[in-house]
């Protein structure tokens, strides 16, 4: 509805339940006039506030930790003295720190601003990026991999979680594809980037490969810095917004049935809601169907074309068109499933698509027709990541239920990027049978979590159409099940039970 008028949001507001008395949810800032406020124009202020400056921090983000496979082309391994299975080791450790610290973090994101925190984890691991391009042996390598990692942990979950915040369920898809779009974008510009400042080998004695990580940190530090007085708050407290912007912004995600948009306090019940939710765990398997793959994809393109027959800076530069489509597919697919709002068919349609590009990788022995697999193995990556999230954060209501969720599915994703550092060995290539075959489970796996996932959320949104969730509101037994909840109002049943309301649709 980013059309619509600033008055047509007070109706929104308001919710009836039709079985029950007519009880309202009370208004936001009942007392701000808001009718001089264009909802479309206030959504376009919104984007170019928050779009943009993230979707450079992912960029930067996802160019720090993958930078490696770009820098292994220029003799890492023989200037530190270490092994291929040393080389993965490092990869490995990444991993587990990142995952580790995924849902702590977004929980303090809740609790802490916004600008403060992410701009504090982007300025460390900047620095933890910095010094990498310092280490001499694989210890000092494997350490700083584990900093980047525990630092890098709180961006991608808190940036997905701090835009559900700003958006309706409808429009969350297509920003949330523009921000992840950003690692597309970083795989084509690493692989020029790499390529340009391999020209350096040798200055202040120090091989390429050093280079490589010291410019890239520096800039990530740079950023970071930047990002104090850059990243906007909460919609409650955003400082770029005037008093009835942001009371049509809070108003608008009540109306799409985010009930907490105003606010709320942190209760261990909400943590508990999150982690004993089915919805949660079904998501995690969705979710590292494509995450493992596009770990897996980015570390070890570079390598995979090199293996083809192209040397290394051919084959970076290889990797530049690769890129360029997985960002063009991961924003159509954001537009049309906002629009559609099918998110899960979305899921199955562009999995089925990335196993049709594995199975021709394993299978082919023709550089050619392995590099045309490659773009069909993107689709069923990139686009799946964001379309995911989307899809998990559309079914979950509840600040910090939703913060949980996210950051426990999004670090289920990346612990399984341990695996994707260990499957495509050196005495595999170059045709990498076990890396593919193995890509290839993981998609299987997203294929089948999605298709459960929606059966599931078709059959429970059945349920309350029926009305087997209704709660009892007020005195009127004939309306609901003792089961379900008694409540004073529908506002109280919304603001306890959160998508698990007996008027809350999941989006399938």
């Amino acid at each position: 509805m980013t059309g619509s008028t600033s008055s047509d949001l007070e109706k929104d507001s308001i919710r009836v339940n039709e079985n029950a008395n007519i009880t309202t949810t009370p208004l936001y800032n009942e007392h701000v006039d808001i009718t001089g406020v264009d909802e479309r124009k206030l959504l376009r202020k919104i984007d170019i506030a928050l779009i943009p400056w993230l979707s450079l921090l992912y960029l930067l983000s996802f160019l720090d930790r993958t930078s490696i496979g770009n820098a292994k082309l220029y003799n890492l391994e023989k200037d530190l003295n270490i092994t291929d299975t040393q080389y993965l080791l490092a990869l490995t450790v990444f991993f587990f720190s990142y995952a580790i610290f995924e849902v702590p973090s977004n929980v303090f994101l809740k609790r802490l601003r916004p600008s403060l925190w992410l701009s504090g984890l982007m300025f460390c691991w900047g620095i933890m990026m910095t010094v990498q391009g310092l280490v001499h042996n694989f210890g000092g390598l494997t350490g700083m991999r584990w900093m980047l990692g525990m630092f890098e942990a709180g961006l991608f979950p808190g940036v997905n979680y701090y835009l559900s915040c700003w958006y309706k369920r409808s429009e969350f898809g297509i920003r949330a594809a523009i921000f992840f779009s950003a690692a597309t974008v970083s795989g084509a510009f690493g692989g020029l980037l790499a390529a340009a400042i391999s020209k350096m080998d040798g200055i202040g004695g120090k091989p390429a490969w050093a280079w490589i990580f010291i410019l890239e940190g520096l800039a990530t530090v740079i950023a970071g810095a930047l990002s104090f007085f850059i990243i906007q708050d909460f919609p409650d407290t955003a400082k770029f917004l005037t008093e009835a912007e942001r009371t049509v912004v809070v108003r608008r995600l009540q109306g799409d049935d985010q009930f907490s948009a105003a606010g709320e306090k942190l209760r261990m019940k909400y943590i508990y809601k999150s982690i004993l939710d089915w919805k949660t765990w079904i998501g995690m398997i969705v979710y590292v169907g494509a995450d493992m793959p596009l770990y897996a994809f980015s570390l070890f393109l570079p390598s995979i074309i090199n293996q083809l027959g192209f040397k290394a800076t051919p084959a970076n530069l290889l990797t530049v068109p690769v890129y360029a489509f997985a960002c063009l597919i991961t924003c159509v697919v954001g537009f049309l499933a906002d629009k559609w709002g099918r998110r899960g068919y979305f899921n199955l349609v562009f999995l089925c698509l990335g196993a049709a590009g594995y199975i021709i990788l394993i299978a082919s022995r023709n550089a050619a027709l392995s590099y045309f697999a490659v773009y069909l193995a993107t689709c069923g990556i990139y686009p799946v990541i964001p379309n995911s999230i989307a899809w998990v954060s559309n079914n979950v209501e509840g600040s910090y239920k939703r913060s949980v969720t996210l950051a426990m599915v999004i670090s289920f994703g990346n612990i399984n990027g341990a695996v994707s550092s260990n499957v495509y060995r050196a005495k595999d290539q170059p045709w990498y049978p076990l890396g593919h075959g193995l890509v290839l489970l993981y998609i299987g796996l997203g294929l089948i979590s999605s298709t459960t996932f929606l059966v599931l959320l078709k059959r429970e949104n059945a349920k309350r159409e029926r009305g087997e969730r209704n709660e009892i509101i007020g005195d009127e037994k004939s309306s609901g099940h003792e089961i379900n909840g008694r409540y004073e109002t529908v506002a109280d049943a919304k603001a306890d039970k959160g998508d698990e309301w007996s008027g809350y649709r999941y989006t399938i």
